[in-house]
């Protein structure tokens, strides 16, 4: 019997899609401001202060936080990956800024973790968070709006602006959202078929969200960051 012929280490990586690299990476700066803020740490308190008035603005325009989102990681090979391109890294940072600021400014003065991670129990994704919005026994019209213009934005820069609209109700009700989640989806928005992937998957989280929906957030346990 001829023995099995062992996989070389390339055949053997798996190789991290750059939407969960840029997913991970938010998911890692978010949930450390979340709970320096929530514990009242001055530096989280003015990290996020100055998070929040990139929310809807270009990357490029907010050079005050080039020094706060660390985007080393995007740059660096750690085992699973490999360099990205310009363009890619480009896209990663500009997704990772807009998510992160959103998430500023959804978290300011509130008292509990707007950043929650996504699960079967509870959906974490936008479509999911606007339906939260409505009555549980009918359609809010002018909220199915938002999130419809929301998804025929022309560029990130003005996905970013509607976001912030559609945030701002989150924020007034209380209603978390995953950021991670949504950093690699505005990732993958900006690439050819990305948004009509991403109106895909926002459908898909206000149907579950509908299908699921709890009466409340009370009495449960955070997800794990």
């Amino acid at each position: 019997m001829t023995p099995a012929t062992p996989l070389s280490p390339a055949a053997a990586t798996v190789v991290v899609p750059v939407h969960r690299r840029v997913a991970d990476l938010a998911a890692a700066h978010i949930g450390a401001w979340q709970q320096g803020y929530l514990q009242d740490r001055p530096q989280a308190v003015a990290a996020l202060a100055r998070l929040r008035r990139g929310a809807g603005r270009e990357a490029g325009q907010m050079p005050d936080l080039w020094s706060l989102i660390d985007t080393d990681p995007l740059h660096t090979r750690p085992e699973g990956t490999r360099p990205l391109s310009e363009v890619e890294l480009v896209r990663a940072e500009n997704a990772l800024h807009a998510a992160c600021t959103l998430w500023a400014f959804h978290q300011q003065s509130r008292t509990t973790p707007m950043h929650r991670r996504h699960s079967r129990e509870r959906p974490g994704g936008l479509g999911a968070a606007v339906r939260r919005l409505m009555p549980a026994d009918g359609t809010d019209e002018a909220v199915r709006k938002r999130l419809v213009r929301a998804g025929t934005a022309p560029d990130l820069v003005t996905l970013a602006q509607r976001l912030r609209d559609i945030v701002a109700l989150l924020r007034r009700d209380d209603i978390p959202l995953d950021y991670a989640l949504l950093a690699g989806q505005l990732y993958a928005w900006q690439w050819p078929d990305g948004p009509a992937t991403v109106r895909r998957a926002w459908g898909r989280s206000f149907h579950e969200q509908r299908q699921t929906r709890p009466a409340s957030d009370e009495n449960t346990t955070p997800d794990s960051e």
